[in-house]
């Protein structure tokens, strides 16, 4: 199975027009991915393309239009390009050699958001950059000056972003760090239902098998309704249950309450976002009102299903606890609703197919709207009334929740 991108460090190009952002793509990965042309604005739309970038591993380079873009069609290119700005861990502001007001507003939008970056002069064989690379180190911008077809100047360019990449792809935390350790064993509920991919396992399941995979411990796998059966069958009961969110009602019944039970879905809310902000958030839970409103965000777009889980069922608990009067609105893919002040709460699922700083961004955005965040694996949890259990394993998660309920 190939990394999911959603695991791969990601790398976004910006620069104006004509500075030979697709030709350092291109150079990158030793094909024609981007096209390139003297014609300002020959790329439209954000171009991805994933490789493997020795010591960092599994990468995408991002290829973008030009942020200099002119005109409607421009203008909406712009826009794309400056999405990217949230879902990249790292940047490449390339320049030919001029550092202006556009190469400034990059940098800026990079700093505001803590994502590291890196200064590429190109064209130096057209260009003395020594002038300007000294006006960068001045402001200690890191800097290279490359040329695309120059091989020797291309390494050089390998070498800086290692140096920038941020410290967590170098040395990333396990899914289950400080969960698992050699020799546990971990059971695994995995409903077969509508929603499973037929002949498959979906993303945080792989990913879940093989994290216990890599710390040497043992895990055995069933369906919701094998659980007690399946626990009879061993001679000692297993250190942690992991289920599919979906099925925290029915699992937790079957689940003696010495035994940990957490869901898929809080294990990435954790190895995506930030536990303990998105534990807080479930304390609303408890507060919620008539006439409020929530919000349920997907990250992915997909076709709704009869079952759906952000369209049907959390809703229909929703709906039970607090009400029909409780306002639930849905919305999937990169976009959130320009004004989020009018909601009270946001679940959002777990965003197995982003990013990390995808996914503190989107906690960023929602908290900076004075709305509280969740996401699925909680909110479900809080709704059956086992959220306290479902958190036992995150001690610091646990008592923030706690500390929310109280406050």
């Amino acid at each position: 199975m190939r990394t999911p991108k959603s695991l791969r460090l990601h790398i976004a190009i910006f620069g104006r027009r004509n500075v030979g952002k697709s030709s350092l793509l291109n150079a990158f990965v030793h094909q024609e991915v981007s096209i390139v042309s003297d014609h300002k604005g020959t790329t439209t739309d954000p171009i991805e393309k994933t490789m493997e970038l020795l010591p960092l591993g599994p990468v995408v380079l991002i290829d973008t239009a030009g942020l200099d873009d002119e005109g409607d069609l421009g203008a909406l290119r712009v826009e794309r390009t400056l999405r990217q700005f949230d879902r990249c861990d790292m940047a490449l502001i390339v320049t030919d050699n001029v550092w202006g007001e556009e190469e400034r507003r990059i940098r800026d939008a990079l700093e505001a958001r803590h994502i590291p970056h890196l200064a590429v002069l190109n064209k130096c064989d057209l260009y003395d950059h020594a002038p300007l690379i000294a006006h960068l180190e001045v402001q200690k911008i890191p800097v290279v000056s490359v040329c695309a077809q120059d091989d020797a100047r291309m390494e050089q360019l390998y070498r800086a972003l290692i140096r920038t990449a941020p410290d967590e792809f170098a040395d990333s935390q396990p899914l289950l760090s400080g969960i698992v350790s050699p020799e546990d064993h971990i059971l695994l509920v995995i409903p077969i239902d509508k929603e499973a991919p037929k002949g498959r396992l979906i993303a945080p399941q792989v990913q879940t098998i093989r994290a216990i995979l890599d710390a040497h411990a043992r895990c055995s796998i069933c369906g919701a309704e094998d659980v007690s059966r399946m626990l009879g069958a061993f001679r000692e009961p297993p250190k942690l249950v992991i289920t599919d969110s979906q099925a925290f009602g029915q699992v937790a019944a079957q689940v003696p309450p010495d035994v940990m039970l957490t869901g898929f879905s809080i294990l990435f809310a954790r190895f995506k976002g930030e536990l303990c902000e998105l534990a807080r958030g479930a304390a609303v839970l408890s507060r919620l009102n008539a006439g409020d409103r929530v919000l349920i965000a997907e990250a992915c777009t997909h076709h709704p299903i009869q079952d759906d889980i952000g369209r049907v069922k959390i809703p229909g608990w929703l709906h039970k606890k607090f009400g029909d009067s409780l306002c639930v609105d849905t919305v999937s893919g990169q976009e959130l609703p320009p004004d989020l002040s009018a909601y009270r709460l946001v679940i959002h699922c777990g965003a197995c197919m982003w990013t990390r700083r995808q996914m503190l961004e989107r906690i960023r955005i929602v908290r900076a709207s004075g709305a509280a965040i969740t996401n699925y694996g909680m909110a479900i949890a809080g709704l059956h009334d086992i959220l306290s259990r479902a958190l036992e394993p995150f001690p610091e998660a646990l008592s923030a929740w706690r500390r929310a309920l109280d406050a």
